[in-house]
């Protein structure tokens, strides 16, 4: 059986190898897809409004993934992933509870969903939005 090996070797201007299996072959993965999983992890947390530069997740499900990665920024670098959001959280909602279920939602999705390890999930409030 090939060994797989985890090259996260930048291929493209914004796509990486996260799978190279010599016999199967290789996978690639788009900054844009990070984007769009972190966006989607993010805005599963209660609490959390919106991704600012975003729209909402209900209206991302309509107008596709594109529409949902803006607003996130990507660096993968040594083989993993630092993400930083901005985000507008929902009133009552305890900011510092929030942001740390954002942190290990993003963090759990990501490593789980790309094989990749996360760094970093940065996350700033800009905004608060009543119910």
């Amino acid at each position: 059986m090939a060994q797989k090996t985890l090259k996260n070797e930048k291929k493209s201007q914004n796509s990486y190898t996260i799978y190279d299996d010599h016999t199967t072959g290789t996978v690639e993965i788009a900054d844009e897809v990070i984007s769009t999983i972190a966006a989607l992890a993010a805005t599963e947390i209660e609490g959390v409004a919106s991704i600012i530069g975003n729209i909402t997740h209900e209206k991302a499900a309509r107008a596709g993934s594109r529409a949902l990665s803006r607003g996130i920024k990507v660096r993968v670098e040594d083989k993993e992933i630092t993400v930083s959001m901005v985000i507008l959280m929902q009133y009552a909602y305890s900011i510092p509870e929030t942001t740390r279920r954002v942190q290990e939602k993003v963090k759990s999705t990501l490593e789980t969903m790309t094989g990749l390890s996360v760094r970093e999930v940065n996350v700033s409030v800009a905004d608060v939005a009543a119910q």
